[in-house]
């Protein structure tokens, strides 16, 4: 596996599909949960059985729903949320198999980890919702929107994609790092090319934190619902778009253009001197880009 991340075409596959590539600690730290609010009430959804974990802040029948990335938690929202909540009811998942919510032994598919957005959304009487789906939380969200159109209100893509950009040839070669007894090395190096210039050391440790709280079993199955051919179809999202995108020389030159046929309201923003995790280096630009996106579509209003 020494040649997988140097490998171009894996390595433009790696940044705008997956959720998260860090590095892995040893043990679980106190810093992957989320922290208390006044306002924020840990809750559980159940979906097949298994608890799904979610924080809620404030009230109202639509809100504004964060979806993490791969092997993350809901804190990786921990410092978008306050300002965020002050607009407006925001929810912040954690998917099965991540964080607080239940592991068990299942296919995690992004069609299960859409059903399990839906859950929570009826446990907390949300009648529709704003998804901001960060990596791999952009085909939960798009999957959500093809099973619940109705209840989607807008996607808000965090560095994520809506095109694979390798073929299953290079993503089962990818996969099998994940598979093997090195799986941590492997998510080590991958962090590494994703890191951005601004990422503090006590970000990097949340994010290690997180990771070392997914189970390999479960990192592996979702990265295998991100290689499923079939969650990557032409079909249009017609819902306000908003894709908030960090610029690295992995993305193909035509990103955005390959964007556009998908999501025919596309706002498209690339941002410079970031990383992967642009809304934990920039949480105040990234709200502010949201709340801006949110207003200009009449979303969300109180």
């Amino acid at each position: 596996m020494k040649g997988i991340l140097t490998n171009v075409k894996l390595r433009s596959w790696l940044v705008p599909v997956i959720g998260i590539f860090c590095v892995l600690s040893l043990s679980t730290t106190a810093k992957a949960q989320p922290k208390a609010s006044d306002s924020g009430q840990s809750k559980f959804a159940t979906l097949d059985g298994a608890k799904i974990h979610y924080v809620n802040y404030g009230q109202g029948s639509d809100a504004l729903v964060l979806i993490h990335g791969w092997t993350q938690s809901v804190d990786a929202w921990r410092d978008t949320i306050p300002d965020l909540a002050k607009r407006n009811r925001v929810i912040a998942i954690d998917l099965p198999g991540h964080g607080q919510s239940d592991k068990p032994a299942v296919k995690y598919s992004m069609e299960y980890f859409a059903r399990a957005v839906e859950a929570v959304m009826r446990d907390a009487k949300v009648n529709r919702a704003v998804l901001v789906g960060h990596s791999m939380g952009t085909p939960v969200a798009r999957q959500f929107y093809r099973k619940y159109p109705d209840k989607t209100l807008a996607i808000v893509i965090v560095d994520g994609a809506l095109k694979p950009f390798a073929d299953a040839a290079t993503m089962n070669r990818m996969i099998d790092g994940f598979r093997g007894p090195n799986y941590k090395d492997t998510i080590a190096q991958m962090f590494t090319a994703l890191t951005g210039p601004s990422m503090t050391p006590e970000v990097k440790e949340r994010i290690t934190s997180a990771t070392s709280n997914t189970p390999q079993a479960v990192l592996v199955s979702a990265m295998e619902g991100m290689a499923d051919p079939t969650i990557w179809g032409d079909d249009k999202i017609n819902v306000p778009t908003l894709a908030i995108m960090a610029k690295n020389p992995f993305y193909p030159p035509d990103i955005e253009q390959q964007m556009r046929p998908l999501a025919p309201n596309l706002e498209f923003q690339m941002w410079e001197g970031v990383g992967h995790f642009l809304m934990m280096e920039r949480p105040k630009e990234f709200d502010t880009a949201v709340v801006a996106f949110l207003d200009k579509n009449k979303l969300l209003k109180k």
